[in-house]
């Protein structure tokens, strides 16, 4: 009856509902659900309003087989001999299943009777195929099957490598499970005492900057390259808020060192950037170079912190440097370690103004089998690379987001990307979908990509603007940049092999429409503030499905985006959603009836978005150059709407440790906009200003009033 310990609050009080001599059958909430339990032969029903949701039997000993002779085609050898744990569940009555992040492929999984199953064993796919079921370079084994009038999740809670069976019927589906394992007689602790609810907490809420615009280049050369692309943004007119430095930065490929000639000031250039309210970003990977005269490496060493061979050796394979060893961030003691070396004493060169991106941390060895670490490597406890081997990326992303908020004496929000990625990760930061490639289809499988991972909580992602392989056409850049302005983890990059590609080197059409998209990010920021203090508090996405509708989605309740990912359109059509709903054109201010699908002309310049009547979406207003330059206009479709503006400083933990946070609550009626406070507990006193009012919806001009909860007119 572990269920009552994960979640006491949702399950009430379990109690024995009925019991015969082959079953038992508990229930909860008042008897609206559920569970009975067969005996012989085992299974589960799970049942809402005394339907059967879902059945939750064992795998049959021949589809064990039969899949496992599939999934052990490694050479790797274990010590007990190949074992694995498997389970069949039937979720009846659902046609619609998603989730099971990362893959490139449709956001509604496919039936898997045509091909391979669909894999979660997290690897470094460079230029990743597309429609695929394979590996990506995280895992979360979440699954969401949906009908119009239940929605039911499904969790396998296992980091080893998970191959999933999907079959669909004309009523029912089913999935099958298989995880590849070590059935060890060792206590459940280390590593396997983070398998619980703490693991699914909600999504962090990230420093103000962070949902920013972000410039990136695997490499810029040198501190002046680097100021000369910052002061760029600042001739161009174009708002962003941090730059980053990939592996080149270092003293060759030594983390947490710089290189002497190319950044010999590192301090220096922060500092730089930090006068503008600007922040740096340097790659950090969990690898290390074997250099017995690097003082970092021997410290590693001696004190035990690499994983091992099955010999009992320290592991080496390749990578970046070289010849590497790989830190063992499933030891608490290494993690420690390793976020002590992010400390400003021990960072050379670092200040408070240096934020970090976890890469590589798959973990990536190019010598490796499936350029990964062999699953018969030794971790901590004498746990093997199999047991854990999607939880490697996580543990690193455990530590240095610890490291950070150490750094700042625990007052500072940390911000760290990550490429591998288990449940759980939001609740340390940011991901995104990898090495794509500058194509339409690449712009096109971001979409899903990204809801699937928001749909399975992770939903600080985004997708590299323009692709970080090959060089994008501007027509494509313009279209890249327009859709990833609509999600949440908002980052141009490419490759080394690549031309540049900042903003302004297309010409001044290109620049004038990458300016312009990037402007109307910063103007939503106040609203994506407030989206990711829901997902905070509440486990709400950012983003949202729009279900049978891709490419659309829903930023938040109240707007409904429709990003172009094809070339040469000149008419798109947008199903805009609910015959009793009213949608507005953000842009035109045109109005639409939902329930309809709308033919809408485009030209390179339009981003189709649309927002929700009845709904009030803050703003910012007037030109800034980063985040740091708030104001706010509130947007109100129609002659009632209702929303919400939640503020803070932005970068401390004081909204949470002190209470130094302000929510308000919009409501407007008759043309009066209601403010009032959405919760009691906030003390943050902010100066933001309400500069302006648009209503829309409305036949003649409204009385506009802002009036305070206490009744005092603040506003008209």
């Amino acid at each position: 009856w572990k269920l009552v310990d994960l979640y006491p609050s949702s399950f009430g009080r379990l109690r024995v509902e009925k019991q015969t001599k082959d079953s038992v059958t508990l229930s909860w909430s008042f008897g609206r659900y559920q569970l009975r339990v067969w005996r012989s032969p085992f299974r589960l029903e799970i049942l809402c309003e005394q339907e059967v949701m879902c059945t939750f039997t064992e795998l049959n000993n021949q589809g064990t087989e039969c899949t496992l002779n599939f999934i052990l085609r490694d050479t790797c050898c274990a010590p007990s001999g190949p074992s694995s744990i498997g389970a069949d569940l039937c979720l009846h009555g659902f046609r619609h299943v998603y989730g099971l992040p990362q893959h490139a492929d449709n956001l509604q999984l496919r039936d898997t009777r045509d091909g391979e199953p669909y894999r979660l064993y997290n690897l470094d796919v460079f230029a990743y195929p597309l429609y695929s079921r394979l590996g990506l370079y995280g895992s979360v084994p979440l699954m969401v099957a949906h009908k119009p009038d239940r929605t039911l999740g499904v969790f396998w809670l296992n980091a080893s490598e998970t191959f999933i069976n999907i079959q669909y019927s004309p009523s029912d589906h089913q999935v099958t499970f298989v995880s590849v394992l070590m059935m060890k007689p060792l206590q459940l602790n280390g590593v396997h005492s983070n398998f619980s609810p703490s693991m699914l907490r909600y999504q962090a809420l990230p420093p103000l900057f962070a949902l920013g615009y972000h410039q990136c280049r695997w490499n810029y050369i040198d501190e002046a390259d680097v100021k000369s692309v910052d002061a760029g943004f600042d001739r161009h007119s174009i708002p962003y808020d941090v730059i980053w430095l990939d592996i080149e930065h270092t003293d060759g490929k030594r983390y947490f060192t710089w290189d002497p000639v190319h950044f010999p000031e590192p301090a220096k250039l922060q500092q730089h950037l930090e006068k503008k309210n600007r922040k740096l970003v340097i790659i950090s990977d969990p690898h290390i170079k074997v250099d017995p005269s690097w003082s970092l490496y021997c410290e590693a060493r001696d004190r035990g912190h690499f994983v091992k061979d099955r010999e009992g050796q320290i592991f080496k394979g390749s990578c970046w440097p070289g010849e590497s060893s790989y830190l063992d961030f499933s030891s608490s003691a290494t993690r420690a370690w390793y976020s002590r070396c992010l400390g400003l004493d021990k960072y050379k060169g670092s200040t408070p103004s240096l934020f970090v991106w976890n890469d590589m941390n798959e973990p990536s060895v190019f010598s490796g089998p499936e350029l990964t670490m062999p699953k018969d490597a030794v971790h901590c406890g004498d746990w093997e690379h199999r047991d854990l081997h999607n939880l490697y990326g996580f543990y690193q992303h455990m530590a240095t987001v610890e490291g950070l908020i150490t750094r700042s004496g625990g007052l500072e929000r940390p911000f760290v990307l990550s490429r591998s990625f288990f449940a759980g990760s939001q609740r340390l930061g940011a991901v995104w979908t990898g090495d794509n490639v500058a194509n339409w289809e690449y712009l096109k499988i971001s979409v899903p990509m990204v809801l699937s991972l928001s749909l399975a909580g992770i939903v600080f992602c985004g997708a590299d603007v323009g692709g970080f392989i090959q060089d994008p056409e501007p027509e494509l850049l313009v279209r890249w940049y327009q859709a990833a302005a609509l999600q949440p983890f908002f980052r141009g990059h490419s490759a080394n092999v690549t031309n540049r590609r900042e903003p302004w080197l297309f010409g001044d059409e290109v620049t004038a429409a990458i300016r312009t998209v990037i402007q109307q990010r910063y103007s939503l920021l106040p609203y994506w503030y407030t989206l990711f203090h829901q997902a905070h508090t509440s486990a709400l996405p950012p983003l949202r499905l729009v279900l049978l509708n891709f490419p659309s989605f829903y930023v938040g309740g109240a707007l409904l985006a429709c990003p172009v990912t094809e070339p040469g359109i000149q008419e798109i059509k947008v199903l805009l959603p609910g015959s009793d709903e009213i949608w507005y054109d953000i842009h035109s201010a045109l109005v639409y009836k939902g329930g309809r699908t709308l033919s809408l002309p485009v030209t390179l310049d339009t981003v189709p978005v649309f927002q929700r009547g009845g709904s009030v979406v803050c703003r910012s207003v007037g030109s800034c150059s980063c985040t740091a330059d708030p104001n706010c206009n509130l947007l109100s479709p129609q002659g009632t709407a209702d929303g919400e503006l939640y503020l803070d400083d932005g970068h401390s933990f004081r909204y949470r440790d002190r209470k130094a946070f302000c929510l308000r609550r919009f409501s407007m009626l008759s043309g009066r906009l209601l403010c009032r406070p959405a919760s009691e507990e906030g003390t943050f006193d902010c100066n933001t200003v309400i500069q302006s009012v648009t209503i829309l919806g409305v036949k003649s001009k409204p009385s506009a009033v802002i009036v305070h909860a206490s009744g005092k007119e603040i506003w008209h």
